[in-house]
């Protein structure tokens, strides 16, 4: 990566849980510019969102981690799982979306934005 993230955020949709195994996924959004490369072997899973557009997750094929996202809504953005950088001082997400359909236990500190 060449330089910080435009958003670190935690997203509670229903596809984001299943995706994890968790209540939420936890990513930066750097811009495509950004991304240095790309390398090792991948698989892509292309899904939809709740506005009909495509989202694609690109996992590992060895150990089935989901890497990075890819939105059609987001054409110049690349979402890296914020787990893949290893860095337990990683920044914490300073926006929540779809709020709405997180677990009751996953309590949001005071700062935190929400959508949805």
């Amino acid at each position: 990566m060449n330089g910080p993230p435009a958003r670190v955020y935690a997203c509670a949709c229903l596809e984001c849980q299943r995706a994890t195994g968790s209540g939420f996924g936890y990513r930066a959004r750097f811009s495509r510019a950004s991304v240095i490369g790309i390398e090792g072997e991948r698989r892509v899973w292309r899904r939809g969102s709740d506005a009909g557009r495509w989202v694609d997750q690109t996992f590992c094929p060895k150990c089935g981690t989901l890497v990075y996202m890819e939105a059609e809504a987001l054409t110049d953005a690349v979402m890296i799982s914020a787990g893949c950088f290893a860095d337990p001082d990683f920044p914490p997400p300073a926006a929540v979306f779809w709020a709405s359909r997180r677990h009751t236990w996953y309590d949001l500190t005071e700062g935190i934005e929400t959508f949805g």
